[in-house]
């Protein structure tokens, strides 16, 4: 069994008639547009729009008031992986590589990856130090550039042991 891949969250209501408003995960609304029902039929996507502002604003057949909506905040929609696209070489789901063990070129076993951000250039790896350090910080965050990340596969992340460095 897979598990689902997240594309959007309901981060509150939109207006007073049960829209929500929502933080895309995917490649915009287009990639969301492509799926009526989430979280295994429990959500239905009615109609769905861009909100300007890299998010979009949906009405789901659950919502019809603004209190059902704020309701839904928090929550995930999420759909089953083969419901997605294949991908190419080189490409990946985020949900693929979280929680992935993290190692370095030299065999050092570094951490785990918390999580996968995007501030505008490239995809920026967290990677939750394991053992966590007495002092310092307990994460730390590397490109997903091919001088940083080596490699992947479903066993593992490799990264430089020059971006594994306090």
């Amino acid at each position: 069994m897979t598990k689902p891949v997240t594309l959007a969250a309901i981060i509150g209501a939109h207006g007073v008639a049960g829209e929500v408003r929502l933080k895309l995960f995917g490649e915009g609304v287009a990639a969301l547009l492509r799926h009526k029902s989430f979280n295994d039929g429990a959500l239905t996507l009615l109609k769905l729009r861009d909100d300007g502002k890299g998010g979009a604003i949906a009405r789901l057949a659950q919502s019809a008031s603004r209190g059902d909506a704020e309701k839904l905040r928090g929550t995930t929609l999420n759909v089953p992986r083969e419901a997605l696209p294949s991908l190419a070489e080189g490409e990946f789901y985020h949900a693929d590589l979280l929680g992935l063990p993290v190692v370095t070129d030299a065999g050092e076993t570094v951490g785990t990856v918390l999580a996968i951000e995007n501030f505008g250039a490239t995809d920026i790896i967290e990677i939750i130090r394991d053992p966590a350090p007495a002092k310092g910080p307990k994460t730390f965050m590397v490109p997903m550039i091919p001088a940083a990340v080596l490699g992947w596969d479903e066993e593992r992340l490799v990264i430089g042991a020059a971006f594994a460095e306090d």
